[in-house]
């Protein structure tokens, strides 16, 4: 054999044993329910930070029991409700400081979902299972009467946003306004990111990439899809020292959605990391998402 034989056969089996990789392990990559040295379990509830709240128990549409949080600003649920999607690691227990300040920065409640294989849920995690894990969500608020189901917004951070573009394209008449915070273009973007060998062979629709391998993920994520058909207000939230997800992600999917919606505001934060742009944005951040609720979600006035 040539050097260039034994050369182009490496190569090709570090790719094919990279492919392989991916095959069985992409949702272990994607979906991380339990933190490195945790357990699946909450570590606290609510009630630990003085919290109102209640345990609510769904059923998706195919059956999976699913657990949420509905965290009430006060007893009478005044204010907005917001619908909260979390990232991809830990559970929704891991979220409870950030939304304890949201619940007194803006005046509202929070609905928090485990997705299915998070926290307390049942099942395993998928794009076609989370989406109706979503809709469950979303469903059940809808059907309240404790809340004003005119000032539903959909919040979601990373794996979140790409849930929370897809539930409020497909609820138009359910959700207010949407709001993104650090989130990908789609996961077939991604896998660059995390496998930079993989940008050859896998990437989205503004990539160069071959996309010879695009089929086999199972979660692709597509949110720069989404966002173009979403006709609510939006809001972009944009860590700018994001780690995990590159900014410019955020401003593709700003640009893609202001092409078709009027309503798209898009706000930087220059210390924001992937987690943390909530906390080192400090009040501005908190005015920001105020504002926007205000504008999008207004109080309705009573009828005399």
């Amino acid at each position: 054999m040539t050097y260039v034989s034994v050369l182009f056969y490496g190569v090709g089996g570090i790719v094919l044993a990279g492919v392989a990789l991916l095959v069985v392990f992409q949702e272990k990559l994607v979906y991380v329910p339990v933190l490195p040295g945790l357990t699946k379990s909450y570590p606290i509830t609510p009630s630990r930070l003085n919290l109102i709240y209640e345990d609510v128990w769904l059923r998706s549409s195919d059956g999976v029991r699913l657990h949420s949080w509905f965290i009430k600003m006060l007893p009478d649920c005044q204010g907005p409700t917001i619908l909260f999607f979390q990232e991809n690691a830990g559970n929704i227990a891991h979220r409870l400081e950030m939304v304890r300040i949201m619940i007194q920065k803006l005046n509202c409640n929070v609905f928090m979902l485990s997705y299915r294989g998070y926290g307390e849920s049942d099942g395993y995690p998928s794009q076609h299972g989370i989406i109706k894990d979503a809709q469950a969500a979303l469903d059940h608020l809808s059907q309240r009467t404790d809340i004003d189901t005119s000032r539903i917004v959909v919040f979601g951070r990373s794996l979140g946003g790409a849930v929370g573009a897809v539930l409020t394209k497909n609820n138009p008449q359910k959700v207010s306004a949407l709001i993104l915070e650090n989130t990908f273009t789609s996961i077939l973007d991604m896998a660059g990111v995390l496998l930079p060998f993989l940008k050859w062979f896998i990437g989205g629709s503004g990539t160069k990439s071959l996309k010879l391998l695009n089929f086999v993920v199972r979660s692709p994520w597509n949110t720069i899809d989404a966002i173009g058909e979403v006709k609510q207000p939006i809001l972009f939230l944009s860590g700018l020292k994001d780690e995990m997800v590159p900014p410019f992600h955020m401003k593709m999917l700003y640009a893609k959605a202001a092409a078709r919606n009027s309503q798209c505001n898009f706000v930087e934060f220059p210390s924001g990391m992937h987690m943390d742009t909530w906390l080192t944005g400090g009040d501005v951040y908190w005015r920001t998402v105020l504002q926007f609720l205000a504008k999008h979600a207004p109080e309705q006035k009573k009828q005399r």
